[in-house]
């Protein structure tokens, strides 16, 4: 897509390293650091792709990965918690790209071009391949620690994309408002078609079974192509995705007032404004949250959003302070969805979900999610795939303390859990309900263990 400047943006800062991964990837990785060549390799061609790298390695986990500089730890920072296990040791090959862009934002190997991909292929393949859009607003590997290493040492070949666009300022990218939002959805759905080839080619028959899989925004990816691609699809793991709604809810609703009163509160306790947090949709429990929350997520969430969906909403926040003093004009804290124009709804519209997803779909939410609330989310997100009558290709499971970031668990491990064991056991689900028609288990809210190995072990059957 086209690339614009619509106007100077702040410094990304702390939360925009957390969204978008903070450190690059330097040049393309040298020959040392791969083995010999894969038989083939060399005459796999990605459809549509403008370059492609490829090198054939011991070992395609993070585990070796980061230090030979086919993966980047910064990109998948604060991701998953430091207790976290991680299979190792899957040879195979890795091919790194990117598909015809004119945006610039992604600086790994020194490409500056947006629409970079990687895809993996294991020397040992199951038959199936898993596709990933990334979480926030982060690049191609931020997936690799919590997705791609376990995928992989399960057999399946991996492949992930950076959306078209990423980092704090992706909202410059694009024509008209919506755009760059837009455009991650048909850059999922061109990598998915463009991987299922590669497989084909380096394997010789296509995929049995393609799985979507993402956190976060991720997660809103694979919504939003089980609803409108299932023919690409066996089915897909929605690991707290973003619901966006025309009519609301969506974060453009319920973070405003969370900028707006948390000030109050945090100064002297404003029971009011408590409340006033709550009733925004956060949840109960989740107060030793909200400030870590207001400092790194809330701000910079809404501003990066309004900016794409809602440019013209423009003002004295722009040039400093994390929060505006309520009633301040044009302050985001004082943003209200609901009043604005109607392009600003029919910009929403262009990346709706609807429901109407048409392949089996297990969904995760934390209780504590403090970035998107899950009954402003998820629950919504549910209600309308049964008014839809597609309930009979959902799951849904409420995991109680969930955060949205599992590397908050870390900090909170008297509060929070995290949600990748849960992810990886949602996904083995997944696997014996599309390929042994074993139904999961029914619909639940997950509790707590009070004892255990939280960062991985998870049961959904409680």
């Amino acid at each position: 897509m086209r690339s614009f400047r619509r106007r100077p943006g702040r410094p990304p800062g702390l939360a925009a390293a957390l969204l978008a991964g903070a450190a690059l990837l330097g040049p393309v990785p040298a020959a040392a650091a791969a083995v010999a060549p894969c038989p083939g390799l060399n005459r796999i061609t990605v459809p549509g792709a403008e370059k492609q790298i490829s090198a054939c390695l011991t070992d395609l986990t993070t585990a070796a990965t980061v230090a030979s500089g086919h993966s980047v730890a910064a990109d998948f920072v604060g991701l998953t918690s430091a207790g976290a296990k991680n299979p190792t040791g899957v040879p195979g090959a890795q091919i790194d790209g990117y598909f015809p862009d004119s945006s610039t934002f992604n600086t790994a190997h020194g490409w500056n071009h947006d629409s970079q991909f990687v895809i993996r292929l294991p020397e040992h393949w199951n038959g199936g391949l898993v596709v990933a859009g990334t979480p926030g607003v982060r690049r191609q590997y931020a997936n690799d620690y919590a997705i791609s290493d376990w995928v992989l040492a399960r057999g399946y070949a991996y492949a992930a994309t950076d959306k078209g666009n990423s980092g704090a300022t992706f909202y410059q990218d694009g024509v008209r408002p919506g755009d760059a939002l837009v455009e991650w959805n048909t850059r999922v759905t061109q990598l998915t078609r463009a991987a299922k080839a590669v497989v084909a080619q380096r394997y010789g028959r296509a995929p049995r079974r393609t799985y979507a899989a993402g956190i976060s925004n991720g997660g809103y990816l694979v919504r939003w192509q089980l609803e409108n691609h299932p023919e690409l699809y066996t089915g897909g793991v929605d690991w707290e995705g973003t619901l966006w709604r025309e009519q609301g809810p969506n974060l453009l609703d319920f973070l405003p007032p969370a900028l707006r009163e948390y000030p109050k509160y945090a100064a002297t306790g404003d029971a009011a404004a408590h409340d006033a947090i709550i009733a925004a949709g956060f949840a109960p429990g989740s107060e030793p949250l909200w400030d870590y929350h207001a400092k790194v997520y809330w701000d910079l969430t809404q501003r990066i959003y309004r900016e794409e969906l809602d440019p013209s909403y423009d003002g004295a926040a722009e040039a400093g302070t994390p929060f505006c003093a309520p009633g301040t004009p044009a302050c985001d804290a004082d943003y209200d969805y609901a009043s604005r124009p109607r392009a600003v709804h029919r910009a929403v519209g262009r990346i709706a979900l609807t429901g109407r997803i048409g392949r089996p779909l297990i969904t995760l939410h934390g209780t504590l999610d403090t970035l998107l609330p899950i009954t402003e989310d998820s629950d919504v997100y549910d209600e309308l795939i049964r008014a839809r009558g597609r309930d009979r290709l959902h799951r849904y499971y409420r995991i109680e303390g969930g955060n949205h970031v599992d590397g908050l668990y870390d900090a909170q491990p008297g509060l929070l859990r995290p949600i990748l064991p849960c992810f990886r056991d949602a996904f083995e689900a997944l696997e014996g309900w599309t390929t042994r028609g074993e139904a999961p288990p029914a619909d639940a809210t997950i509790p707590r263990p009070a004892t255990g190995d939280l960062a991985n072990s998870c049961s959904l059957t409680g």
